[in-house]
């Protein structure tokens, strides 16, 4: 059984959802605490040819509280602003039609729990492009807390009859490969190739929100890349 484990982010870049597909049980970390600036609640996206920062707007926002304990701001004007950059920059790509109503609804449809939102963010992009991964919020799991993040992680896996564990890249600095096999379980990193798809100009933009994969390629053709990656 692969198990993988990722913070909530919302629409992340394509190599989360390498991971997503390549295990069978996929563990959003929603009762961890939020880190300020990170993924959780912003992503890049193409604006005039360069990448631009597009943030979900939280309320009493905090360090100090659980991912899923914080909410999104109930302020529609600040909703509709988000929508509003994503709409003008995209309105032109070949799949505008298919995506813009599934990022309006994980934005505005959904509640004001950001867990809620971009749990369901995830599930939305799964179901569109066919990945059977469950999807399990951690916060939902019977789990106790280990003395370490990696002792955490690797009893997590065992509770959940994991042998193999699978992390982005990211993480190898984190987790140590002899301490997870003295547990039973294989760990493997996911190292994204570079994917090149055609954007609206020549000059190709990487690593943005899995937003600009989805306006510009094809459920097919995204399957393709989800494929593109190294196991370490």
């Amino acid at each position: 059984m692969k198990i993988g484990i990722m913070q909530p982010y919302f629409f992340p870049y394509i190599g989360y959802w390498q991971l997503v597909n390549a295990v069978d049980i996929f563990v959003v970390y929603d009762d961890v605490n939020y880190i300020k600036n990170g993924w959780i609640n912003r992503n890049k996206i193409l604006v005039n040819g360069s990448e631009h920062y597009v943030t979900l707007p939280l309320q009493n926002m905090s360090p100090f509280k659980k991912i899923n304990e914080i909410c999104v701001t109930d302020n529609n004007l600040a909703k509709n602003k988000l929508l509003k950059t994503i709409e003008q920059n995209y309105k032109k790509a070949k799949y505008f039609e298919q995506i813009m109503p599934m990022v309006e609804s994980a934005v505005c449809k959904c509640g004001n729990n950001l867990s809620n939102i971009v749990v369901n963010s995830i599930n939305e992009v799964c179901s569109y492009l066919g990945i059977t991964t469950k999807i399990i919020l951690s916060s939902f799991l019977d789990k106790k807390k280990e003395t370490t993040a990696q002792e955490t992680i690797i009893s997590l896996v065992k509770s959940l009859g994991g042998d193999f564990y699978y992390n982005a890249i990211g993480g190898k600095s984190l987790y140590d490969k002899e301490e997870f096999l003295k547990n039973g379980i294989s760990l493997s990193f996911i190292k994204t190739m570079q994917v090149y798809y055609k954007q609206f100009g020549n000059f190709f933009v990487p690593n943005l929100s899995v937003i600009d994969v989805l306006m510009f390629n094809s459920p097919l053709e995204i399957s393709n890349m989800l494929k593109c990656y190294e196991l370490e």
